[in-house]
């Protein structure tokens, strides 16, 4: 890197909220998406038992010899093959409640990259988020909860390269008793979690959980 590029990174790194703030932020809700309708004749799909992660599992065990960590890199682009899914990518941080910010609902086919976790293809667990659905129907995360392990998650990054990612674990948290340290925690490998709503709904409350999708990068192209 040149020196402008090193100081770039030092910034970037400095900027980047602690592990601490980020859990405690993410384990209070991932209410984070609150704008889902649920007032469809069929509710989005919700992950089988047996889609659980397998977290006695180390790395090395799941996915062999991984690929090595990438640089930081902003994303642009999300494609789940299984389920359809492609689709530009946006950073978003907290909004003014506190709250990991989602895309705007009214953009059904959007997801958001929590620029508070390293990127996508770097060391640690990366997050994207994206609605369920909007009130006029389906949005850009609604088969999450359809997704099986060993399905392939692609991340086009914006240095030109495409982090690939293998799910090994499907599950729906509630948002009152949401996992932060398992869901959020560093593995010592690129990882990245891809989470929507899910769970019952309620008009009063919304969905009661979310969906979430454990990923680890086996490729770079």
């Amino acid at each position: 890197m040149s020196s402008s590029e090193l100081a770039e990174e030092e910034e970037r790194r400095r900027k980047r909220a602690p592990w601490g703030v980020i859990a405690l932020v993410l384990l209070t809700g991932l209410a984070l998406i609150r704008n889902g309708s649920g007032e469809f004749d069929a509710g989005p799909p919700q992950p089988a038992s047996a889609a659980a992660a397998d977290t006695g599992a180390t790395p090395q065990g799941l996915f062999g010899n991984a690929p090595p960590a990438l640089p930081y890199s902003a994303v642009s682009r999300i494609r789940i093959p299984a389920i359809q899914v492609d689709a530009p990518v946006m950073p978003v941080g907290l909004d003014l409640q506190g709250w990991v910010d989602a895309p705007p609902p009214d953009d059904p086919n959007l997801a958001g990259w929590f620029t508070g976790a390293v990127s996508p293809g770097e060391n640690g667990t990366a997050v994207l988020v994206g609605h369920v659905d909007n009130q006029h129907g389906p949005a850009v995360f609604y088969g999450l909860g359809a997704l099986h392990k060993g399905y392939r998650i692609e991340v086009l990054r914006n240095d030109g390269k495409t982090a690939v990612f293998e799910i090994y674990g499907v599950e729906v948290f509630e948002k009152n008793n949401f996992p932060g340290d398992r869901v959020y925690g560093n593995s010592g490998v690129p990882e990245i979690r891809v989470i929507t709503c899910g769970g019952g709904f309620s008009k009063q409350n919304g969905y009661d959980g979310n969906v979430v999708v454990f990923a680890r990068m086996v490729e770079v192209r």
